[in-house]
């Protein structure tokens, strides 16, 4: 019988180290609806538990965090670099697994931890699909470093590919009607929409 994974045992790495090109750069600070979305993807990992870390290309990333913060330990690699960090940040941390999101995602559902937790059993990562997309970037991942450098020394640069060979699982998540929960920010058009979505979701929750 497989074991259900205690939230205690996950450590919530938030992937920040996008340059937000298509944005002016510096994504992280950037704000959305007076926040900005580093803020707030913190504001949701701690929800989640009590182990966090921020993952960066350059310290400046999180420059108003008291978190700790976790380098890229080599250029160019994108997102995977990333979980990189994740997986030796865990293993410091006595975790056994890693809730990797991305900090651009700020509709994230708050049973996102619990619905993973409970389905990824012995697998390598538990991913969601959210309207016909796996959300690598908002995954459960079981911490195995070694296995990572060494697809990562054979070229390996893509999440997708790295839980296939993990044989991760895929969560099918339902629409709530209140628009996609993993969707992310890439660019100033995306951000006002973001920023009207948390405005109307404001005024909704405010309502009597």
């Amino acid at each position: 019988m497989v074991e259900v994974l205690h939230p205690s045992r996950v450590a919530i790495v938030i992937a920040a180290g996008g340059q937000g090109e298509r944005m002016g750069g510096d994504k992280p600070a950037r704000k959305l609806a007076g926040r900005s979305m580093l803020e707030r993807a913190i504001d949701a990992a701690q929800t989640w538990g009590d182990t966090i870390a921020i993952a960066v290309r350059e310290p400046g990333q999180a420059a108003n965090s008291n978190l700790p913060v976790l380098l890229d330990g080599a250029e160019n690699l994108g997102p995977i670099s990333a979980l990189a960090s994740a997986f030796r940040f865990a293993i410091r941390q006595h975790c056994s697994h890693v809730l990797l999101v991305a900090c651009d995602m700020p509709f994230l559902p708050r049973d996102l931890l619990p619905r993973l937790a409970a389905a990824i059993g012995d697998k390598g990562a538990a991913l969601p699909v959210a309207e016909g997309h796996l959300q690598a970037m908002a995954g459960l991942w079981r911490a195995a470093p070694d296995q990572l450098a060494a697809f990562i020394a054979q070229g390996g640069r893509s999440l997708r590919r790295f839980a296939e060979a993990q044989e991760a699982t895929e969560i099918q998540w339902p629409a709530d009607g209140s628009g996609n929960a993993f969707e992310d920010i890439d660019d100033l058009a995306q951000l006002r929409d973001a920023e009207v979505r948390l405005n109307i979701a404001g005024q909704t929750a405010c309502s009597p």
